[in-house]
């Protein structure tokens, strides 16, 4: 590659490649001998050409932000890294279509600001918007805090470009409204986390810039009076984006280790709730009138306890900042288990309260809670080790029985194990273990048509069986 496409094409200082090696949480490490950086389409395209020639694996790269260890290649330095950083450019932005093109490599915060530029905005945020990068998200289908209104990358990706195992070019950029072709390409590719393909490039849905927002913070007895606020704004208006829910407890614990956060109400309440609600056109009711009317509506009804509007930018940014540090804050109480889960919105407050302490107790010592996106039944759902717990031998001998008991938790709440994060290295077990059947054979079959050989991220989302033949020979 480097005879070919000059010395930036491929990394090999083990003091530039070791900073690509750990997942984000630290619990995963691998070994790579070099990270391949192409800088087009035609040099991913050559890589993957000669790495099936070669029977080398490939771990395709954005910007390291793996929940679940997606993005670490293997421990025994199997792999090469085929880091897509360098395709960073925003190739068009059609404001009077509302679609972008971006390169794989293009940060969120990056096209976010380009589509700002233009009078417009990509509807999708979460805490990494700063690093995690565009084919990152595609490719593991990312959520975030507006997917009440907008939904996940899947409906906010319009086409996909991208190389195939075979090093052949799927170009699927053209945002056609129908196209009857068969099987879809790109929808396959979203979520795939690298193992059919590697996303090179994505046309992305925009939407008109924001006129105005507003968002409130509101205190509540239970997540049942939570989601019966959410109902009641819903059926009132379609401007809320986020509705956010998390215990006292977590908030405390954000207020404790994040300098300059402050409770956004003065008295206790058991259960926060976030709220934004915007308008992209001044001819709607202005959010803040709409969430201060429907607000004081909830409050005389006794659905909420009190509630604050933020008073400025500065303090709604005040307010996410909170939502967003709740990861962070969390690192510092001590070893725990952290679940991205979702169950039916009807039944995440009864998983909030309920099935927390029937984890609890099936787990002595251990204390669990939960927080997230009430609006699409997404909980990240976290369970502490007791105190004085060792930390490498909790993690060794107790977190695999704590996720296999909320997973079962998860399971007969009919929900799902994974929300927004993936399935990676971390959930592969558990998916073989509790996937239905016909999901895990048609999940192995994709895989073996597309990549025979195994070489785009293995060890990721499923493991092939091997091959048999009719008669079940090997």
């Amino acid at each position: 590659m480097r005879s070919r496409f000059g010395p930036r094409i491929a990394v090999t200082d083990p003091d530039d490649i070791a900073p690509w090696l750990t997942d984000w949480r630290g619990r995963y490490h691998g070994r790579a001998p070099a990270i391949l950086a192409p800088a087009s389409t035609g040099e991913v395209q050559a890589i993957v050409a000669a790495a099936r020639h070669g029977g080398v694996a490939l771990v395709p790269q954005g910007g390291n932000t793996s929940m679940v260890g997606g993005a670490t290649p293997p421990a025994d330095g199997s792999a090469l890294i085929l880091s897509l950083r360098r395709m960073n450019r925003v190739r068009a932005i059609d404001p009077v279509a509302n679609l972008a093109v971006a390169d794989a490599g293009v940060i969120l915060a990056d096209l976010h600001a380009a589509a700002d530029a233009v009078g417009r905005r990509f509807p999708l945020t979460l805490g990494a918007r700063g690093s995690a990068t565009i084919g990152g998200l595609a490719s593991t289908n990312a959520g975030g805090t507006q997917v009440l209104r907008w939904g996940t990358m899947r409906g906010l990706v319009a086409g996909v470009e991208a190389v195939l195992p075979d090093g052949s070019l799927h170009d699927g950029l053209v945002a056609l409204k129908k196209d009857n072709r068969g099987y879809d390409l790109n929808q396959l590719l979203i979520g795939a986390e690298g193992t059919l393909g590697v996303i090179t490039a994505a046309t992305l849905r925009l939407a008109p810039a924001i006129a105005a927002r507003a968002v409130a913070w509101a205190g509540v007895a239970s997540p049942h009076a939570a989601l019966r606020l959410l109902r009641l704004i819903e059926a009132d208006s379609d401007a809320i984006e986020s509705f956010e829910i998390l215990p006292d407890e977590t908030l405390a614990l954000v207020l404790g280790h994040i300098p300059d956060t402050r409770a956004p109400l003065t008295g206790p309440h058991a259960w926060h709730v976030l709220i934004e609600a915007v308008a992209g056109d001044f001819d709607r009711e202005p959010p803040a009138m709409l969430l201060e009317r429907l607000l004081a509506r909830a409050l005389a009804e006794g659905v909420i306890e009190d509630a604050t509007l933020a008073a400025s930018e500065a303090q709604a940014e005040a307010f996410w900042r909170i939502r967003h540090s709740i990861s962070e804050s969390a690192r510092a109480q001590g070893p725990q288990t952290q679940h991205d889960i979702s169950v039916p919105v009807d039944r995440m407050p009864d998983f909030l309260t309920l099935d927390a302490r029937a984890i609890e107790a099936a787990l002595p010592g251990t204390s669990a809670s939960g927080f997230g996106h009430l609006g699409d039944g997404n909980v990240h759902f976290h369970v502490r080790a007791p105190a004085d717990s060792d930390p490498a031998r909790w993690y060794a001998e107790q977190a695999p029985l704590v996720t296999r008991v909320v997973h079962d938790h998860v399971v007969v709440a009919g929900g799902s194990i994974s929300a927004e994060h993936g399935i990676g290295q971390m959930k592969l077990a558990e998916l073989e273990r509790l996937g239905p059947p016909a999901r895990l054979a048609a999940l192995r079959a994709i895989k073996a048509a597309f990549d025979p050989a195994n070489l785009f991220n293995p060890g990721k989302l499923v493991r092939p069986e091997p091959v048999t033949d009719l008669c079940g020979n090997g």
